[in-house]
């Protein structure tokens, strides 16, 4: 559980000694956002819109498989992140390469589905984070914080229906782990990332590139 952070007193010397205390968190995380979320619920009522988004929800099999790694949802998007020492143990995502592979083959299920009116598409953006910390402000609330926290929801600008954007960070990780284990089997999503981006983000002295999955 997260470290919990409430000091009345302004300035308080222990607010400093605390968060100082704090070790980092590093892990991977990501934002997933079903796409016209908003649009559907002015063009239907709420029976349709409603039952739209539970087969959506329903669909992505990672909100089952990672339901303790769900930070929090705002509206239609939801932030995932997946700490580096749970990854080493979890029986589905034990990699950064199997975290990306399900991610793109739910996006591509849900694009070619055939019933198009009953599900949304999404759109992903993943970033490995190494200035993150474990903390909250809300008590008996987990959350992450750090600006790795906020240059993946920076990633999101970049993105649309049916792509997902992964910080250059995160793909000299999967780009590991594809060259020693998933070479020749994963090949199709490998090979969609496209060459790097570069982009100055709003509130960060530093470019940052990135690269795309368009599927």
């Amino acid at each position: 559980m997260a470290y919990y952070i409430n000091f009345t007193e302004l300035n308080s010397p222990e607010v400093a000694k605390k968060l100082k205390s704090i070790p980092k968190c590093p892990g991977t995380c990501f934002f997933v956002d079903v796409v016209n979320s908003t649009g559907i619920k002015h063009n239907t009522s709420i029976d349709t819109w409603g039952r739209i988004l539970n087969n959506t929800f329903n669909f992505i099999s990672f909100l089952k498989d990672l339901s303790n790694n769900i930070i929090k949802g705002i509206g239609d998007e939801i932030m995932v992140f997946i700490p580096d020492k749970e990854m080493a143990k979890h029986t589905l995502y034990s990699d950064y390469f199997s975290v990306l592979w399900d991610l793109y083959y739910t996006i591509d299920n849900l694009k070619n589905i055939p019933l198009k009116d009953d599900f949304l598409n999404c759109k992903v953006g993943i970033h490995y984070c190494r200035d993150v910390y474990n903390i909250t402000f809300l008590k008996d609330v987990n959350d992450y914080y750090g600006k790795d926290i906020d240059l993946t929801a920076r990633l999101m600008s970049k993105t649309k229906a049916n792509r997902i954007v992964i910080s250059e960070v995160f793909f000299q990780k999967i780009k590991q782990e594809y060259d020693r284990t998933y070479i020749g089997f994963h090949d199709k999503v490998f090979n969609k990332i496209s060459e790097k981006y570069i982009e100055d983000f709003k509130g960060f002295p530093y470019s940052t590139e990135y690269r795309i999955i368009d599927i």
